[in-house]
């Protein structure tokens, strides 16, 4: 096992809160600060990524890996909710099917660098980032010291 892999499975749970932290902290700058208004996806993407902040931040203060069952399943469904918005903003078809009727159209453009990074791909990173943290993180200490 590579010095990097041992290195991201220890602190698998801090990584993790910190790319939390970073994703609510881009989430409000963006909302509050930029006032761009969130449409009906976002605020589900948000629904899944905000207590995960504090579950997580939690659990690394503690040093409980025990929460990761509890939290992998929001960042997996953040996740493919997210995957879903950012294909609604580039495949226009599927934005007829389940349209954003109330606010802000889901697959309305705020953000388009280089012409693939929309708010809900970074929202997906973050997402797949925290869920492969913690998968890879699940193992106790004990283990990992034996394999190395």
């Amino acid at each position: 096992m590579s010095k990097f892999s041992l290195f991201c499975r220890r602190n698998a749970l801090y990584l993790a809160w910190f790319v939390s932290v970073v994703a609510v902290a881009g989430s409000l700058y963006l909302s509050e600060v930029l006032k761009y208004e969130p449409c009906k996806l976002c605020w589900f993407q948000r629904i899944f990524m905000y207590p995960q902040l504090f579950l997580l931040g939690i659990a690394t203060y503690r040093g409980d890996k025990r929460i990761i069952p509890y939290v992998l399943p929001l960042s997996i469904i953040g996740g493919s909710i997210s995957l879903y918005h950012y294909a609604e903003q580039k495949i226009p078809a599927l934005s007829k099917i389940i349209p954003c009727t109330v606010g802000v159209p889901c697959n309305k453009d705020y953000l388009n660098y280089f012409g693939f990074i929309t708010i809900p791909f970074m929202a997906l990173i973050a997402f797949a980032l925290i869920t492969v943290l913690l998968w890879f993180g699940r193992k106790p200490l004990d283990e990992e010291t034996e394999e190395a």
